[in-house]
């Protein structure tokens, strides 16, 4: 199991995958909108994206030529407002959310 989390965790550890995750959770979006979002080449955007898919993070959907993604998961704002919590210091207690 702990493989499997950090895969998932991996899956999020880079800043253009976190964006994306954080632009899906407002509801899908197609690759070509990922692409711009992101603004890198297609290849990259598309090696990000499968591997937040193979982590289980992204669902896709193909329709005519383009794909369209959507997170696997809508916890995923609760957990990184936990995150935001961390990194800004502002838990003074032992838990953070």
């Amino acid at each position: 199991m702990s493989n499997k989390r950090a895969g998932v965790i991996k899956a999020l550890a880079h800043p253009s995958r976190l964006l994306i995750a954080e632009s899906l959770m407002n509801g899908e979006l197609c690759v070509c909108d990922l692409k711009d979002l992101v603004g890198a080449d297609m290849s990259t955007v598309s090696k990000h994206l499968t591997l937040m898919r193979e982590a289980g993070v992204l669902n896709c959907e193909k329709r005519g030529l383009n794909i369209y993604y959507t997170l696997a998961c809508d916890c995923l704002g609760e957990f990184l407002r936990c995150v935001d919590k961390l990194a800004t210091g502002g838990t003074k207690t032992k838990r953070c959310c």
